[in-house]
Parts: structure tokens; sequence; C-alpha cells
């Protein structure tokens, strides 16, 4: 059986998730064979595994970092919030409906089996389980059959390791509070602190190490910098998100939808040379945008009738009617469509009109779509033209059924994970839709879009071609060589093998 270690943290986005996929990295750099683990995600960035399955993107990344194809076993429960308090329950890759916070709180105790059968599975093919915490330690209202955090730690046995993020402020103050608030069984897990997200000269820090160690008895096993590293970000707190930063050659406008859902689709456009990525909220901050992005979201008509009310959707409208290049994945591409139904109350019932640019129309069923897809573009038209033929790959997760109107046509051929070929999609003028999530991995697809919107600038596109997967590795390489420089990863292997 694999050896096991934690990393939880004093609070959500104290880059638990980042750590982990570095000592996945070092991991595997060291010859050993290691899986990630997070028994509960909630997050609306997910992915699609090759046989179908649903999980969490941080645990897709710490997967890459660690040498080995993404499995549904690595993230066997993901809550994906439909609202405020309520949330689609995933369990081994498949929903089992949508609960609220109440309803989970009761039921979630009998996930503890099935989680732990996960957990067994992997820790019998693997010498290392890295397992990633949610949240805080220290909710104290929720440790009641917790298996996140201390729970988890406590079923497999687990040492723990506390990051606190520096960058946020009162980063002593946060682990000084988090160890005390545990009970004694849980605080003596912790075998280390952790201060992440460092920016300055670490012998400032110094006299706090010394007297946060003596406050809690914990050894701080390394002060991490700011890493500059190019990692795909676990959810909606991403810096990314503030659209903050000068315009390059090509703007690229995202709707920062309240519910977006898989935003990682247009990291690969960001790479490209002269491309910025906008993330836009308000009609203030629309611009004169080169291409608009509706993006994946966990609730379709909601959502629209978000940009509805704030004028969002009015300003896409007018960018489209002068010609504009509008692009929608997933459900941005339900909202490009002339109506969007849900007689079964998948989202919020009843019938909406669509935003009418492209000429297809939406049913919400219960049943989601999940599958891995390969394709061309084929039916791309306007400035988007030179796409077909353009190879791509990705994954599809969705609970409607889109239908292509007489006079629409199709925008790409695809063939799914059961070898049905099908044609996916919708292209009309410079509009088109899919379905497919990755659809900009593969270096020809992305490229293939930027140089089409260079063109209509008259410019000479200086996007050179970049091979996604080869970039992803070298930053895991530079993730490892970061936290290898900041951690005392001789005292890490002392904790794993149960030395300390």
């Amino acid at each position: 059986m694999a050896k096991a270690i934690m990393i939880q943290g004093t609070a959500s986005n104290a880059g638990k998730s980042l750590l982990a996929a570095g000592l996945c990295r070092i991991f595997h750099q060291d010859g050993y064979r290691v899986a990630p683990f997070k028994s509960q995600n909630m997050a609306l960035n997910s992915f699609i595994t090759a046989d179908g399955l649903e999980m969490g993107r941080a645990q897709v990344v710490q997967a890459e970092a660690a040498g080995v194809a993404p499995d549904v076993r690595m993230n066997p429960v993901l809550l994906k919030p439909t609202n405020d308090t309520g949330s689609q329950v995933i369990v081994n890759g498949v929903p089992r409906g949508t609960m609220g916070a109440v309803a989970y709180f009761k039921y979630k105790k009998a996930l503890i089996p099935e989680i732990m059968a996960a957990f067994e599975s992997l820790s019998a093919e693997n010498d290392i389980i890295v397992i990633e915490g949610a949240g805080s330690p220290a909710e104290i209202n929720l440790r009641q059959d917790d298996f996140v955090n201390m729970g988890m730690a406590r079923l497999a046995g687990a040492p723990v390791l506390l990051a606190g993020d520096i960058d946020r402020g009162g980063v002593f103050a946060s682990l000084y509070g988090t160890v005390k608030l545990l009970e004694p069984e849980e605080r003596a897990r912790i075998k280390g602190l952790l201060i992440n997200k460092f920016r300055g000269d670490v012998e400032i820090l110094r006299p706090g190490l010394v007297t946060l160690e003596e406050l809690t008895g914990k050894p701080v096993l390394g002060v991490v910098p700011m890493l500059d590293v190019d990692v795909d970000d676990e959810d909606s707190l991403s810096s990314k998100m503030r659209g903050e930063g000068q315009v390059g050659l090509l703007d690229i406008a995202v709707i920062q939808l309240p519910r977006i859902s898989n935003f990682t689709d247009f990291n690969p456009l960001e790479r490209l040379s002269g491309v910025t990525v906008r993330y836009v909220r308000t009609p203030g901050k629309f611009g004169n945008p080169d291409l608009v992005i509706l993006p994946g979201t966990k609730s379709t008509m909601d959502d629209l009738k978000w940009m509805r009310q704030n004028g969002l959707e009015a300003k896409v409208l007018q960018h489209a009617s002068r010609g504009g290049a509008v692009l929608g994945v997933c459900g941005g591409y339900q909202m490009l469509g002339r109506t969007l139904s849900d007689p079964d109350g998948v989202e919020s019932g009843g019938e909406l009109a669509g935003m009418g640019l492209l000429p297809v129309s939406t049913v919400f069923r219960g049943e989601k779509t999940r599958t891995r897809v390969k394709g061309t573009y084929f039916g791309a038209q306007g400035v988007f033209a030179g796409l077909n033929g353009v190879p791509f790959d990705g994954y599809e997760i969705h609970m409607g059924d889109t239908t292509l109107l007489d006079e629409g046509k199709p925008l790409t051929e695809i063939t799914t994970l059961d070898g049905q070929t099908k044609r996916d999609g919708a292209s009309c003028g410079n509009i088109w839709g899919s379905y497919v999530h990755g659809i900009f991995e593969r270096a020809e697809s992305a490229q293939g879009l930027v140089n089409a919107l260079f063109a209509t600038k008259g410019l000479s596109s200086t996007a050179a071609a970049i091979d996604y997967r080869s970039y992803q590795e070298e930053q895991y390489d530079k993730l490892a060589a970061g936290l290898r420089e900041s951690l005392d990863m001789e005292r890490v292997y002392r904790i794993l093998n149960g030395e300390e």
C-alpha cells in the first residue's frame, strides 16, 4: 500500500492545489509511482476522463504533474454549485442529482465507503498518494462526519502539512489559529507548516517564523515564494479574472458569467504572442474586442438572464451586428441560439428566448452528456473559414440537447468515445458555437483561430504554434524546481516515511 501525505490550508485559495501538484511532480521525478487524491472537490471547472467520467480539474493538473492519466478515483466526489445553497453531486464520475446544503450534509456520511474504496484502490497501485484538503480544517461547524480534511487524514493515516497564504495577510494568525482550533488528535497529525505566496526577503520573516514554531510546536518546513509558473487554476478565484493589464494586438473578451465553468478552455490562447484574454463582468469593461467568447456555465438560463439584466447581452449583440466575431462554448453556445427550453426543470424551468445569433434550439434534459471527442472543423464561415480541415480534440459535458434548425450549418465533425461520428456546433458568418471543451489545446486549433483574427486587422500573425502538452510539462518541472528550492524536502520525506 502507498504512503500518504496531505496538504491542508488555512483557507480556500491558500495554494493547496499548486503545492500538491508540485509535490506530485517532485515524487515523480524522484522515481516514485504517485497519484493525487481529493475526496471531495467543489468546483465548476471539471474534466471528462478517457472512460467518460467527470472529475475536478485540480486533480487533472496534479495527475499530469505526476506523469499519470487522470482517473476519477483521484476525485471520487465532485460538487458543482447550481446556486448559493445547492450543488449537483457527482460520485465516481456520475451525477447523483442536485442537493441543497442541508440535505447533502445529512447524506455525505454514506459516501465514506465509496471514497475509501477509491483511495484504497489507488493506494494499491502507487508508492505515494498526495492528498489535498478543501477549505480549512478549522471549520469546526463541519467537523462532524468530515472526510475532506482531518477526517480524511485520519482515514488515510496521513501526516499533514498546513499551508497559509501570506499574500492575503495575517498568515501567522491564520496558521496559529487553525492549529489551536483543532482537537488534540487532529493537531498531532500536523507535522509541519508552510508559508505560501511570499514576496520579498525571507530573512525579514525569520523572527516571526521562530515565534510561530514556539507557539504552535510545529516546524516551518519552508517559505514558498510567489512562483512564476503557468499552471491551470482550479476556479474563478484566479487573478486573471480581474481583467487588469494592457491589451495586446489581439483583444479577446470572455464574458465572466456568475456560474462560469471550464474557463481554462481559453488558457492556450493566452500563451500566443500578441494575444490578450480579458474576463469581462460589466458593460463598462466591454471595450472594443476582436473576439467575444461566451464560456461554459452551470446555469445557462440564469446566466443569460443576468447578461440581459446588466446590459452585457446588448453589448454582445451590438458587437455582432457590426460584423464582430462571437464564439460560444457549451452553455455559451446554447445562449447564442433562438430558444432554450427546460420542460423537466433541470435548470430554471420554462422557456427563454436566446440571443438569436445562431439557428439552433436547446432543450434541457436530465441525462448528462459526458464524452471525449476528436474532430475537425469543416463548416466554419466568414472570418473563420480558414479553420476548415484543422483538427482538434476535447470533451463534451452538458445537460442540453441542441438541434440545428433547417437553415443552420454545422461547425465540426467529431468522433465520440464509443466510435460514433456526428456533426456538432453551428456556424453563421462570424458567429459560431460548439459543445467541445478544450477545443484550443491543440496548437493548430488555437493558432488557426488567432491567425484568422489577425488577418481581419491587416496584420501578419505573430502567434507561433505551441505544443501545449510540452509547455505544461515545462511548467510542472519549473514548479517542482521552485518547491525544491524553498521546502525542506529531506524533512518532508522523513515525515512521509513516518520518521517524524
